[in-house]
């Protein structure tokens, strides 16, 4: 497998969770809120396989705020693969995909829906921002994604969080938004939605 990772089996009938963890975490960061969003779930939950100073990332930036938009693409493709791996490796055949991710994880995620839908559809962000600047214009038709974001989050600025709605939507995906006055963070307000945006 092209990621180190942790799988945990769930229920046939349950989505799988790819969990992507904010900078500096780990697989087990978001296994907890996973067991709130989608107790009977299966997980799938790789590391960051770029370090920065010794922190685990999902993609290079070249300062904070600032992305290497060539890396975000690689390591969106890189991360596509490694789920299409993992569905054969642990059979979890035609189920729901969603991915889950926090901060850096969920810019991957927003960028995995956009560049490589095939590979996953569905995706719960909090805390994300624009990954890339120009994504193709790839048919979102039947893609769901729900964000929630802070309205003072500095790592996250509204306006990139709201260019990000902007290119799901004109490519036709399905869009929850929460927002929140507070900061670079999750929820329990955020959680609970997504909890029934999961289940719908």
């Amino acid at each position: 497998m092209t990621l180190e990772h942790e799988y945990v089996e769930g229920a046939p009938d349950a989505p799988v969770l790819l969990l992507l963890h904010g900078t500096g975490g780990s697989p087990a960061d978001l296994l907890p809120l996973a067991r709130e969003l989608s107790p009977d779930s299966a997980v799938l939950a790789p590391a960051g396989p770029v370090s920065e100073y010794g922190a685990a990332r999902w993609f290079r930036r070249l300062a904070e705020g600032v992305f290497d938009h060539e890396d975000v693409v690689r390591r969106a493709n890189q991360l596509a693969d490694f789920v299409l791996e993992a569905r054969e490796k642990y059979g979890f055949g035609d189920r729901r995909v969603v991915a889950v991710g926090f901060s850096n994880g969920a810019n991957i995620a927003a960028a995995l829906v956009l560049l490589r839908p095939e590979v996953v559809r569905e995706a719960a962000l909090f805390a994300a921002m624009s990954p890339v600047p120009d994504p193709p214009a790839t048919d979102l038709g039947g893609a769901r994604v729900f964000l929630a974001n802070g309205e003072r989050d500095p790592m996250a600025p509204l306006a990139s969080t709201e260019e990000l709605i902007r290119l799901l939507r004109e490519r036709g995906a399905d869009v929850v938004t929460q927002r929140h006055p507070g900061g670079h963070q999750i929820t329990a307000d955020g959680v609970r939605e997504a909890t029934k945006w999961i289940k719908t």
